[in-house]
Parts: C-alpha cells; sequence; structure tokens
C-alpha cells in the first residue's frame, strides 16, 4: 500500500485498521505536501525517509505499489484519485467520492478507463450495526417496515475546539457545497441507503445559518424509497440531546421496533409488539477494518466490492438533492442523473463481458 495524505484520518482510523491488518497489508510508501507531517507518519510505522514524497506523482512511478489509500480533504479526493487511476493503480478514496456532481459522474466514468479496483471508504456500509438491522430488516423480524426516525445531532462549534477532526480547517471552512452536510450527513445517508436501498423523492426544510461549515443548523428530510418505504432524517450540527435515551436511529414494522441509540453504544434493541424484547450486541467502529479486509479479499480472493464509486454516487447525490430540495423548497426527484451513470456502467459491463 502506499498512502497519499497523512492527516489525521489516517493516522487515527485508517491506521489502526491498517495495523491489525499487518498480514495482509505492508505500506512501502508516503506522500504528503507538508515535510512535517510526511516525517512523523513515516517515523511512526518504521518507514524509512527513501520511501517518503512530497509530490504523489513522483511516488505513483513506483512499480511496487498494489493499491493506494487516498485520505485527503473532500475538494482533492476525486483530483487525485483521478491521477492515481490512470497510473494504473487499484485505489482506495476516502469518502464522499467529490466535492460536486460533476466531478462524481467523472469518477464513475474514469475507473473504467483502466483495468483497476476502486472502493470508496464508506465506513458506514461496513460497521457491524449497520449490517445486522439490514439483516434484521431483510428478514422480516419486525415485519412489514411503516417508517424510520434517524436523528443525528452535534455541537460543531464545541467539537471544533481541540485536536479534533472538526477543528480542521477546510472543515470549518470548506470550499464545497454543504459543508458538514455532506461531509459527516453523507455518512448517515449511506447506511439509511445501505438499509433500505434507493431513494425516489426527497422533501427537506433547512434552518439556516450564517457559519461557514454549513448551510444549516439542522437540515430536516422526508425520503420516499423506491421500495414504499418512508423516513424522516435529520442532521443538526448545532445541538444537543441531554436527555436520554436519544432519538437515536428506529425503525417502526408491522411486528415490532429496532432502535438503535447510537453508532457506539455496542447494542441493538428489538422490542416486539408481544411484549418479548431482544438485545444484539456488536463492537462499534469496525467499518474501517472491514472495509480494508473487503479490498484485500477483492485483490486476492476477487470479493466483490461493497462500495464501487457507483454504490457512493448514490449517496453522494442524495445529499445534493436534500439541500436542492431545502434550498428551493421543494420535493426532488433523485433518480435521472443517478439511472444515466447506472446505464453507463451497464453499457460498459456488457461490452466487458462481450470482449
Amino acid at each position: 500500500m502506499a498512502v497519499i495524505g497523512t492527516g489525521m484520518a489516517w493516522d487515527r482510523l485508517h491506521l489502526p485498521a491498517i495495523q491489525e491488518l499487518g498480514n495482509k497489508y505492508q505500506v512501502v510508501a508516503m506522500a504528503n505536501p507538508t515535510q512535517e507531517k510526511l516525517v512523523q507518519a513515516a517515523d511512526k510505522i518504521g518507514l524509512s525517509h527513501d520511501n517518503i514524497y512530497n509530490d504523489y506523482h513522483e511516488m505513483l512511478n513506483r512499480n511496487d505499489i498494489d493499491v493506494v489509500n487516498v485520505v485527503v480533504p473532500i475538494s482533492l479526493n476525486y483530483e487525485i484519485s483521478k491521477d492515481v487511476i490512470k497510473a494504473g493503480k487499484n485505489l482506495i478514496c476516502e469518502k464522499p467520492l467529490a466535492p460536486n456532481m460533476e466531478q462524481a459522474t467523472l469518477f464513475v466514468k474514469l475507473q473504467k478507463e483502466k483495468n483497476v479496483k476502486v472502493m470508496i471508504a464508506e465506513n458506514f456500509r461496513y460497521n457491524e450495526e449497520n449490517n445486522i438491522i439490514k439483516n434484521l430488516v431483510s428478514e422480516n423480524r419486525i415485519g412489514d417496515i411503516l417508517y424510520f426516525i434517524k436523528n443525528n445531532v452535534t455541537d460543531f462549534d464545541k467539537d471544533k475546539i481541540g485536536d479534533t477532526f472538526a477543528a480542521k480547517e477546510w472543515r470549518q471552512h470548506p470550499d464545497f457545497k454543504g459543508g458538514m452536510i455532506l461531509d459527516a450527513g453523507v455518512h448517515d445517508i449511506a447506511g439509511i441507503r445501505y438499509i433500505f436501498g434507493d431513494v425516489d423523492k426527497v422533501s427537506a426544510f433547512g434552518s439556516p445559518v450564517s457559519h461557514e461549515y454549513s448551510p444549516y443548523n439542522n437540515i430536516n428530510c422526508n425520503l420516499l424509497f423506491k421500495s414504499g418505504v418512508i423516513g424522516h432524517y435529520v442532521y443538526c450540527c448545532k445541538g444537543k440531546e441531554p436527555q436520554k435515551p436519544a432519538i437515536g436511529f428506529r425503525i417502526i414494522g408491522t411486528k415490532g421496533m429496532i432502535y438503535l441509540e447510537e453508532k457506539t453504544c455496542g447494542i441493538i434493541n428489538v422490542f416486539y409488539n408481544d411484549g418479548n424484547h431482544e438485545t444484539i450486541n456488536y463492537i462499534p467502529k469496525r467499518g474501517f477494518f472491514n472495509e480494508f479486509a473487503n479490498f484485500y479479499e477483492t485483490l486476492v480472493n476477487n470479493q466483490k466490492i461493497h462500495v464501487t464509486p457507483l454504490v457512493e454516487f448514490g449517496d453522494t447525490k442524495l445529499i445534493f438533492a436534500l439541500l436542492e430540495s431545502a434550498e428551493k423548497k421543494q420535493v426532488v426527484t433523485i433518480d435521472e442523473g443517478y439511472k444515466f451513470v447506472t446505464q453507463v456502467q451497464s453499457n460498459i459491463n456488457k461490452l466487458i463481458n462481450k470482449i
């Protein structure tokens, strides 16, 4: 593995998973334009300074790289990934795949220019709690789904103080539309779409705010899925939820309810209408390990990649549809652009199969 971007996300999120998979991955090169961060990252894993680069283009000329892990600010995802793919390297890129829909569309098309494997590192689609909940829904454990509530409340102003992800300059003053709604909200959207499938229409309203990190204090969204499921999603970046238990993630069915207080609580509660109650334990924050394990199996054993650029395109498109709906105060239909890219992918696959 080669790494482009050796900042906080690499150090605190990716590196621990890679170290746990030490018998499968070896970091052979690193790149970062900031020399101090680059040296610190290399020294932490014992990587020789002969294998570090301020210019990642030079690093991409190496022939001992099986995969490049791109861990950079959102606005750089597409441009750097484009260079990696054109260099013929397999790619893991952090979410979302691009800062706008134009680049997201180009990203989906770009993958087929070279015969490489590409995964978008959307860890919520690999988290154990979402896998369990998806299975519970698929198995009809609480009957037919009537509706769901997904409530995510954070206090960005408090979180940005200290050595935190929120303290990063590019998050406080983003150069992409949506700010934290794209950056953090795309995780929630990915999890929701993973469980319930594609969304047909969305109606959203937001409370405008003057801060650069988000256009809204909160965005309240009603989602209509192709399956007929209806749900409500709220992302609030300027609030607190002191009353416990929190609203969290609640799925109401004809036979009962699934309840997840928050993603790190370690317990999924299933309440049945007949009075029975079931608790399911899980290990929080396993998404990073699971995604890197998935990619290894893809390269070695041809396992399917769970989060392809096309999958992440759908997550990203829904975020921008929420923002469009809130801005225009209108219902937005999701599918048009998604159908286009899906058709492009389908046509490419047909040609490949013929060849």
